[in-house]
């Protein structure tokens, strides 16, 4: 779920800064810089875990600072496939069943990838899973809140850096917003037997 990864980055430290230990600057800009961010095709920064290497810092005219080249490690959140994961139900919606994990939201259980056969309840706005049984079937409903057993199957991570309007939106009304994309998300599955809600599988 969690990995190192290495990385290198060019740290300014202010002036201010300078009677404080380099390696403390350091770390509290990278951390600034990095934590809860999401890294293209790395995934979700936790933290900073150790710095590597320090390369010569320089002082630049025009501006008192100093800027070091530092190699580093950072523990970042991102799960390989096929790893199995437990989360909380944070709601479910058509387009399925939405997970969190306390610090990472961004986790999608579509329909295809649910116990079947499973529908979903309009007026409860929850998933259920019509489980056959000998005596008929019983409907399992997916609450929300409820702790639940996923595996990962796919990724997504999409670029949201800043671009200029195109020539098409330019012409759209201010009150069109586009949608927020997340920039990293989960696809997750539980059609199989041990997946789903802890409840299922844990005797009474």
């Amino acid at each position: 779920m969690f990995v190192l990864v290495e990385m290198v980055d060019t740290v300014r430290i202010p002036p201010w800064q300078f009677e404080r230990k380099l390696n403390d600057s350091i770390a509290e800009e990278l951390n600034k810089k990095l934590a809860n961010k999401v890294v293209y095709n790395v995934g979700l920064c936790i933290c900073l875990f150790d710095i590597t290497k320090l390369e010569d810092a320089y002082v630049f005219p025009g501006d008192g600072a100093s800027h070091t080249k530092v190699h580093f490690r950072y523990v970042v959140f991102h799960p390989f496939l096929d790893e199995i994961l437990i989360g909380k139900i944070k709601g479910c919606s058509p387009e399925g069943v939405h997970v969190s994990l306390g610090f990472f939201d961004d986790i999608l259980i579509p329909p295809e990838s649910l116990q079947q056969p499973a529908k979903f309840d309009e007026a409860e706005q929850v998933w259920v899973w019509e489980y056959e049984t000998e005596e008929g079937a019983h409907d399992l409903y997916m609450d929300t809140g409820e702790e639940i057993r996923f595996r990962v199957v796919d990724e997504s991570f999409v670029d949201t850096s800043p671009t200029g309007p195109s020539s098409a939106e330019a012409t759209t009304s201010s009150e069109e917003l586009p949608k927020k994309e997340a920039p990293y998300t989960l696809v997750g599955s539980i059609s199989e037997p041990g997946l789903g809600l802890l409840s299922w599988w844990t005797s009474n």
